[in-house]
């Protein structure tokens, strides 16, 4: 089923583009909820007419977006969320904590025009801040262990007591070693005075 759509759907189209979809879906979702029409071939030409008309208004909304792109232009995001000992996070991080901490910078960006997959571990990540069907932002997203000190002095006192315990094995293991050094010179002793 052919569907001009009468607004951006992240993930199917933008704004005036004919897109095929499963007619279930046209039907019950997209056309009721007013995010698209059918696309008979006189809505087509209607779409047509309109687009030539506004050509102009999407060269200026195409131009805004890319003055918000060039705002985003060089940031980099830094996100601390809780981590596990094994490094796995507590929840993930998506969308949502990209555009909270893109509002702390300052920049005011809806949640629903970004794409990331959600980051379920430590390390680097990309987020996609969709503008416009022509403008795209790659923003990178570093996250980060909260609580990165707990951590790291939990392990580091976790490899103490096992350093501990090893150098302790060791004493003991030595211990025994001189006992049966000292007890086979004696049991030498014994095994000479049976034959006299």
């Amino acid at each position: 089923m052919e569907i001009i759509l009468k607004e951006d759907i992240i993930g199917l189209g933008y704004k005036n583009d004919i897109v095929n979809v499963k007619s279930g879906y046209g039907r019950n979702y997209l056309i009721p909820q007013g995010k698209g029409v059918i696309a008979s071939p006189m809505a087509k030409k209607i779409l047509a007419e309109n687009l030539k008309q506004q050509a102009h208004k999407l060269a200026a909304i195409k131009a805004a977006a890319e003055e918000k792109a060039a705002a985003l232009n060089g940031v980099a995001l830094e996100i601390a969320a809780k981590v596990s000992a094994t490094g796995q996070l507590y929840g993930s991080v998506g969308a949502n904590q990209v555009a909270e901490e893109l509002k702390k910078l300052g920049k005011d960006v809806d949640r629903k025009i970004i794409t990331m997959k959600d980051a379920k571990t430590v390390g680097d990540f990309v987020a996609l801040v969709h503008f416009h069907k022509e403008v795209t932002v790659e923003v990178p997203v570093k996250v980060v262990a909260e609580n990165a000190a707990e951590l790291k002095a939990a392990a580091e006192e976790e490899a103490a007591i096992k350093a501990a315990a090893d150098a302790k094995k060791a004493a003991a293991e030595a211990a025994a070693a001189e006992e049966t050094v000292e007890e086979a010179p004696e049991a030498e002793e014994a095994a000479a005075d049976t034959e006299e």
